[in-house]
């Protein structure tokens, strides 16, 4: 490691940066470029049916403009183009966006490719960057301008000469500055102008100017210094879309592309998932998601994670990080105890007529079309309240802290002899070995229970034996009759019951009872959990089983 090696990107100086205290309040015009940008990160890019299919995925969930290709750089790129046209596969309201160098014969090829379409972003670029500048095309700064003008003349000369031919097709124009990261920032602006006195756009009639981070070369604080600077020395902003393009050399190309937004631009290009050349452009799902998280209608639909990252992953063949943002397979599961004592306690308290309030979850995994089932999973770091929310969500048992507490121990060391998540059906048999399920249920033979006034007594027959004995309730007439019978002392306590559908713990539907009883013995505190089909009958068996515990 020399860090000598390197120096800091220069960015310029704004001590009266504004974007730190500006607010988002709306989503920005979103780009989908998985077709052209996420399609040349691939080893093995996608042919024809494969774009069509990812194509119509990027429809589904909303996007209103989508880089199509680079027509002029392969034939499948060409055809995917006419088969969009010519099958008439773009609704009314979507815009496609065809990227191509500042070089005329790949701009006629372009326009050729687009024949027929309604409405499409011709987007042309040339790189400004020092490094490119000075290392790969040796060229002066006015000879890199040069390039910037002549390109955008070419694509409005194209535009004319097609209307000429009787085309009634719509065309915005957009130029990048490429490696605008990498630029400075008053050269760039220089280049863009230049490129705008060419296009000669109006408020009424812009065009695109796009900022990439071809490579992410600074801090995103800084990156959006740059933006802002660039939006507030451009002389002609109001005829102007400001577009960014992240990309993730940093990892960090969803903040500089929100904080770009801060600082005034209009409009975000970015792929799903984040695919792109080496580690990626700026993750679409992750901003909205970010946006969405706040409040803010993202205008894009992610409610169906599963349908659209299967196309995804099938046509990229990159499998899904399972902590991905938002819509990794993990990221709403909670493994560590604190964590899902703090989820269960949560969920009990919300609401839905209150804002979403749950820690560890920052939205309700259910507007994505993901199920509570997932959020909790129980391992060795679970603790007591991660087995209680998995036998409360799949069988409706709501056990007193004290009873989780008590089955805490016997969770932990089945995860632990597991070694890794343990599933629902594993801990609840552990639950009803513990507690003794079916092993009390045919002793008892009778009891009967009468009041008077204010005494309970009870009778119990079972194993050939026969207990009584009278107290306030019937906890305290059992407890009694147990003291007559043994001549040991026993207090309830605490206790607690309630009703769940037997769908839950067999095939069958009906409602019954589940008792929780806490004693104190001459041996120690002692649980006893049992069901019945009746309160009563429930609660003797709970209080049996904990004296025999």
């Amino acid at each position: 490691m020399n860090p000598a090696k390197y120096r800091r990107n220069p960015t310029p100086n704004l001590p009266d940066r504004q974007w730190p205290n500006n607010e988002l309040t709306q989503a920005p015009i979103w780009v989908s470029v998985d077709l052209r940008d996420g399609n040349q990160a691939l080893a093995n890019p996608m042919n024809v049916e494969q774009k069509l299919k990812l194509w119509d995925e990027l429809v589904a969930i909303g996007f209103k403009t989508i880089e199509i290709g680079f027509p002029s750089a392969s034939q499948p790129e060409f055809e995917f183009t006419r088969r969009l046209i010519e099958e008439n596969r773009i609704p009314e309201d979507v815009t496609v966006q065809v990227l191509v160098q500042a070089r005329e014969h790949l701009i006629e090829r372009t326009y050729e490719a687009l024949k027929g379409v309604k409405q499409a972003v011709i987007h042309v670029y040339n790189t400004t960057s020092i490094v490119q500048r000075e290392n790969v095309f040796e060229k002066s700064k006015d000879e890199i301008k040069a390039m910037a003008v002549q390109g955008a003349i070419w694509v409005q000369e194209y535009a004319e000469k097609a209307k000429q031919e009787g085309s009634n097709s719509e065309w915005i124009f957009q130029y990048s500055p490429e490696s605008f990261s990498q630029t400075e920032t008053d050269y760039a602006v220089e280049v863009c102008q230049a490129v705008m006195d060419v296009w000669q756009p109006t408020p009424d009639n812009k065009c695109i100017l796009n900022l990439p981070a071809t490579v992410e070369s600074n801090s995103p604080n800084r990156f959006a210094d740059q933006v802002e600077y660039f939006i507030r020395h451009l002389p002609n902003r109001e005829s102007a879309i400001i577009s960014i393009h992240t990309h993730n050399d940093r990892g960090c190309a969803v903040a500089a592309a929100e904080l770009s937004l801060l600082a005034g631009a209009d409009r975000i290009e970015g792929t799903l998932l984040g695919n792109g050349e080496r580690t990626g452009n700026m993750d679409i799902v992750t901003l909205a998601m970010n946006l969405y998280s706040e409040g803010i209608d993202p205008e894009l639909d992610f409610t169906n994670p599963e349908k659209w990252m299967d196309v995804v992953e099938e046509v990229t063949k990159i499998q899904t990080h399972p902590r991905h943002p938002w819509v990794g397979d993990v990221v709403y599961t909670a493994y560590s105890g604190s964590h899902q004592d703090a989820i269960r306690k949560c969920l009990l308290k919300q609401e839905d007529s209150k804002p979403w309030n749950v820690a560890y979850l920052p939205i309700d995994p259910k507007d994505i079309g993901r199920d509570y089932e997932a959020i909790i999973r129980v391992n060795s770091q679970s603790g007591k309240a991660g087995s209680a929310f998995i036998l409360e969500q799949e069988y409706g048992l709501n056990m007193p802290k004290w009873v989780q507490m008590d089955f805490a121990g016997t969770a932990q060391k089945l995860a632990e002899e597991q070694g890794g998540v343990v599933s629902h059906v594993d801990l609840f048999e552990s639950f009803k070995d513990y507690y003794k399920f079916g092993q009390f249920n045919g002793r008892i033979q009778s009891y009967q229970v009468n009041r008077d006034k204010d005494v309970e007594t009870i009778t119990l027959q079972f194993d050939g034996e026969t207990w009584s004995g009278e107290g306030k309730g019937t906890l305290s007439a059992l407890c009694d009759a147990y003291q007559k019978k043994t001549g040991k002392s026993i207090d309830v306590v605490d206790y607690a019951e309630h009703a769940v559908q037997m769908e839950n713990m067999s095939n069958g539907k009906d409602a019954f009872a589940v008792a929780y009883v806490l004693l104190q013995t001459n041996e120690g505190k002692k649980v006893g959990v049992a069901t019945a089909q009746d309160t009563v009958s429930a609660m003797i068996q709970a209080t049996l089983k904990g004296l025999s515990a």
